[in-house]
């Protein structure tokens, strides 16, 4: 079995989804080494997150956006965490709903993502600044 794993920089991004999957690709050629296994992207921060959906509509990106700020407004009057501005404590109940890693199956060295998937880093900052990812692909 072959284990690789790589840290990578994404540059900064603006409050969204945004898709990432290319990206991934493009900083892990190692996976075209595994013929079967998995690939999983962790982000190493607590207020942004990763998730898999549509990778061709961007309305679905927006809708996505504004449906978590419907489910979790700022300026919640029960927030205590409120010194890093009002983006911060809904920027953490995002990301831990949404998560903060993905699995993805490799087959014949390439992501056997769905038709119409993508990877997508959900920015819940305004100004979250560069984030950080760790790669990891194992397999044979």
């Amino acid at each position: 079995m072959k284990f690789f794993q790589k840290e990578i920089k994404l540059p900064s991004c603006s409050r969204g989804f945004h898709l990432i999957t290319n990206l991934i690709i493009e900083a892990f050629p190692e996976i075209k080494q595994i013929e079967i296994g998995q690939l999983q992207v962790f982000i190493k921060h607590t207020s942004a997150s990763l998730t898999i959906n549509e990778n061709v509509d961007p309305t679905v990106r927006q809708d996505f956006e504004s449906h978590m700020n419907v489910m979790v407004p700022e300026n919640a009057p029960y927030y205590i965490h409120t010194y890093e501005g009002p983006d911060d404590m809904p920027a953490h109940i995002k990301a831990s709903l949404m998560g903060t890693s993905v699995q993805i199956p490799v087959t014949k060295g390439r992501l056997n993502l769905g038709t119409w998937q993508g990877v997508y880093l959900c920015e819940h900052r305004d100004y979250g600044g560069s984030r950080k990812l760790v790669l990891t692909a194992y397999g044979n």
